[in-house]
């Protein structure tokens, strides 16, 4: 076991510019939204919001509760706010991003589990000439076709972690063969939407664990992989088991290019959305 509280230097983080911060959070204020840079205690924070930003919609309270989440749950979640759409499009525009993540709680309690509400906010964004990526939860095949319909250019779904940790971090309900199943069904529909999924580091997994889950993810057409340190939120949370070299992930990402991943991006303090717009426009659109 490693004592979690001690933290290696290449996890440390340089604070933000306060009014950078302070003018992001006000126009999310203003019209009551929220992002999951926030509520995750992302410790990225502002290296990405001056290109990108990730808006979690249909509320802050999850229906499921992983053991390595610090996002509030609950048996329901709260009621859709059905200007989100619209708010989240103005929002983005006011803030100059030129490409945006949408990600969610997961809403088990609603009928789509969201995906409609999912869909329109593509729609809105999309109308302001602005990309869309979006991570969502496990949705079944008709869910994920209204997601896919509305055409973002990511589709992310992340699998978190190997199969062999899977019942000890995530949810029960959700499952390594589900979300492989998820990710293949994007590319079932649409073959051309790319699709990207990520991994946590530091659970106990084996190196060898960790390329049989990179080989899964190739075998169903994921494009993009995030690798990333596990980092506690509290101590309610589940224990990190070891701080992985920067070294470490550099072989990682090694690994990932040489299994075809269209783009592979691998650090400690990489989070599934980290930097997602610059990474994906520089390095997948503009080279082809």
């Amino acid at each position: 076991m490693v004592d979690d509280v001690c933290k290696p230097g290449w996890l440390n983080v340089v604070l933000p510019h306060k009014a950078d911060i302070s003018r992001m959070k006000e126009i999310l204020k203003k019209r009551k939204l929220v992002t999951v840079c926030e509520e995750a205690n992302c410790p990225n924070l502002t290296k990405c919001w001056d290109t990108t930003s990730t808006f979690m919609i249909m509320g802050d309270t999850c229906t499921r509760g992983c053991k390595f989440c610090a996002i509030k749950t609950s048996s329901k979640g709260k009621v859709l706010d059905l200007e989100e759409p619209q708010k989240i499009a103005d929002a983005v525009e006011e803030m100059k991003l030129s490409y945006v993540v949408i990600t969610s709680v997961d809403r088990d309690d609603l009928k789509d589990y969201g995906s409609e509400h999912f869909a329109s906010c593509i729609k809105k964004i999309k109308e302001k000439g602005i990309m869309v990526e979006v991570l969502i939860p496990d949705f079944n095949i008709d869910c994920l076709k209204k997601v896919v319909d509305a055409m973002p250019e990511v589709i992310a779904h992340n699998i978190e972690t190997v199969k062999e940790l899977q019942l000890k971090v995530r949810d029960p309900r959700a499952g390594y063969e589900k979300s492989l199943k998820v990710l293949k069904n994007v590319k079932k529909l649409n073959p051309k939407i790319f699709t990207k999924s990520s991994i946590m580091l530091g659970l106990g997994e084996t190196k060898e664990q960790v390329v049989k889950t990179m080989k899964d993810l190739r075998s169903v057409g994921c494009d993009i992989l995030t690798l990333g340190q596990y980092l506690k939120p509290n101590n309610k949370f589940l224990k990190v088991e070891g701080y992985i070299k920067p070294e470490i992930f550099e072989e990682f990402k090694k690994i990932g290019e040489q299994l075809g991943f269209v783009y592979v991006v691998s650090g400690p303090l990489v989070r599934s959305s980290y930097k997602a717009g610059e990474l994906f426009i520089k390095n997948v659109i503009k080279n082809g």
